[in-house]
């Protein structure tokens, strides 16, 4: 069992290591959901439901991607969330945003409340964001926590804890 475990860890650690360095790279969003998530992915990107007017990819789950045939409501996709986000801030990562492989914390058996999969991977990174209509930028520490590993490795579910008030005040017309 202790071998399935060790296997498993480093699994969903190196997918996890991947997934952070595609944004080092300037992966595009389709790209990003193709290679690293399942079929039916997740985005949450937690924050107060009062700040969704100006930052409206906070607060709520995205599910799925978009398709002709997905039936997928506009807006709820996790194509939808990149594309908010774009739309409201820009992320100017650097080779020190993520951590080495230590600091990605491994839990290979966990069922994340709810969730389809198993497995989750915590981070914090560091980074500056920019309003993309003000230009205000701030650098801040964020968290991520990657679960619903199916047994490839592939994300079910990306959750994103940041800072929201600076975003706020930073998007402020």
């Amino acid at each position: 069992m202790q071998g399935s475990s060790t296997t498993r860890s480093h699994l969903l650690r190196s997918q996890a290591q991947a997934f952070c360095s595609a944004f080092l790279k300037g992966t595009s969003p389709t790209e990003t959901l193709d290679t690293f998530f399942t079929s039916s992915p997740k985005i949450t990107e937690h924050g107060p439901s009062w700040a969704t007017s100006r930052l409206p990819f906070l607060g709520k789950t995205f599910h799925g991607r978009r398709s002709s045939s997905s039936g997928a409501e506009k807006g709820s996709t996790c194509d939808d969330y990149f594309e908010l986000l774009a739309a409201t801030l820009s992320f100017h990562p650097n080779e020190d945003t993520f951590p080495p492989a230590e600091g990605f914390i491994v839990d290979p058996g966990t069922n994340v409340a709810g969730g389809s999969g198993s497995g989750a991977v915590s981070v914090v990174a560091h980074a500056k964001f920019a309003s993309v209509a003000a230009g205000t930028a701030w650098e801040e520490d964020f968290i991520y926590r990657l679960s619903e590993f199916d047994e490839q490795g592939n994300i079910g579910h990306w959750e994103i804890w940041a800072d929201p008030l600076s975003a706020w005040m930073a998007v402020e017309k």
